[in-house]
């Protein structure tokens, strides 16, 4: 009798709360900073951006958060998300190790963006706001921000970090379907982006550039709030039903997990995967977050006060960071080049409660087209810095022996992307390491705030 591959929960399964790890672990994070004034930000400071309902969540100590009937509706149009052991990539590689997936490009969106798209749309609209204004990178976290607002009758703005802007046209068609507004960044319509403009006029964009952009534009208009697709704790728990499903199907199969590996960004869909391992596992696995060469914020940045955005106007975070006026290389996986990063995962990765690894984007690509040629799902660039980790502990696993179980998050597809797989198969593809002395000037512009 065939061995299954896929482990499906029935509907009836999807989780119907959102796990706080903060609840759970005593990180004794840093308070985030007002912008000007360098103090501890409340509520009030916070009511500009966003809406009281996330404000509340964003400060919560409650360990599991009640998801909406309204949001839970929206859910079932794709959750639960498949997971997959990935039988045929084992065989490919000769391995023991046992791979598991947990694939998210079968939302509407192709990414796990929805799972707080959805969330934010549906508060801000409960709230009273009008219109929504965000960033995005290679255009995944925009497309699920426009589809939230679609569902729950809210305008929306999306800047668009230039050089995806130009690289991925089909991202922005998507945006526009679901009829949000395309800007590319950085852009003559805000202070942040004439300011850029001024200095270099080619300037590729950046996620922090473009953060500047959607924060000013919201702090303009009382009707209008911020959506951030990432970094934010509010936003790390509305992805933990990625690993809260994946727990259940994992014991579906009988299995646990060794490693949980996911691609590291802002940090939404890896604290999405990881969270509930962290925290509700007696057996805790290793985990690995992984990110590009080319934007090492975990890896290379350091550990510091820092604002989120490039012009200053957004809070100031404790986090790994390369500098907020950090411009990241023209990489094809764009949702990774953030020079922050979340302050919880920066957290864990300081007490060495998380693995951080680079890896370059010639290695990465080769992992993908390896996984797509073995299991038949293209992935997403970024999705695809996990895939690579993945096979290598397996690679690993295949010459010492050892049988590990292994699952990755594939947080989304790359159809969208294949310009950038045309270039890795044509041979254009470049590898950047970040110059230790671009990062050092980078960082040198920190906010003079004390990170005792």
């Amino acid at each position: 009798m065939k061995e299954s591959t896929k482990f499906p929960l029935a509907e009836s399964e999807i989780p119907t709360a959102w796990y706080n790890l903060g609840a759970d672990l005593e990180l004794a994070l840093a308070p985030p900073l007002h912008p000007r004034t360098f103090e501890p930000l409340g509520p009030d400071d916070l009511a500009a951006l966003f809406p009281p309902s996330l404000i509340e969540q964003e400060m919560t100590r409650q360990r599991f958060i009640d998801i909406p009937g309204e949001v839970l509706d929206v859910y079932r149009l794709w959750r639960p998300t498949p997971l997959v052991r990935a039988r045929r990539l084992e065989r490919e590689l000769g391995t023991g190790a046992r791979l598991y997936y947990k694939y998210e490009g079968v939302s509407p969106a192709g990414s796990h963006k929805p799972n707080t798209a959805v969330a934010q749309a549906y508060y801000n609209r409960r709230d009273g706001t009008r219109r929504l204004t965000t960033e995005t990178g290679a255009g995944q976290w925009g497309s699920a921000l426009a589809l939230g607002c679609a569902f729950f009758g809210l305008e929306c703005t999306v800047y668009m970090v230039r050089v995806s802007y130009d690289q991925k046209p089909y991202r922005k068609a998507l945006m526009r379907t679901y009829g949000a507004q395309v800007v590319p960044s950085p852009s003559p319509r805000t202070a942040a982006g004439r300011e850029v403009l001024a200095r270099d006029a080619a300037s590729p964009g950046s996620l922090g550039i473009a953060i500047s952009e959607a924060v000013e534009e919201a702090m303009a208009d009382p009707g209008t709030r911020y959506a951030l697709g990432s970094v934010l704790n509010h936003v790390l728990m509305h992805q933990t039903v990625i690993g809260l499903e994946a727990r259940r199907q994992l014991e579906l199969a009988g299995d646990h997990p060794d490693f949980v590996i996911g691609c590291f960004g802002g940090g939404s869909n890896f604290a999405g995967l990881a969270f509930p391992f962290i925290g509700l596992e007696a057996r805790r696995p290793q985990i690995i977050a992984v990110e590009p060469a080319a934007c090492p914020t975990l890896t290379r940045g350091v550990y510091a006060y820092d604002y989120g955005d490039s012009a200053g106007v957004a809070p100031v975070v404790r986090m790994y960071t390369l500098g907020h006026r950090f411009i990241p290389p023209r990489i094809h996986a764009g949702g990774l080049r953030y020079h922050g990063s979340a302050p919880m995962v920066s957290a864990l990765v300081s007490r060495g409660e998380v693995l951080a690894r680079a890896v370059g984007q010639r290695a990465v690509f080769e992992a993908a087209v390896r996984f797509a040629k073995a299991e038949g799902i293209v992935p997403a660039p970024e999705s695809a810095h996990a895939v690579c980790v993945a096979i290598d502990l397996a690679c690993e696993a295949a010459k010492t022996g050892g049988e590990p179980c292994i699952l990755f998050g594939l947080s989304g597809h790359g159809h969208f992307d294949m310009g950038a797989y045309q270039s890795y198969l044509d041979g254009e593809l470049e590898d950047y390491a970040y110059p230790a002395e671009a990062i050092a000037q980078a960082v040198s512009c920190l906010p003079g705030v004390s990170n005792a």
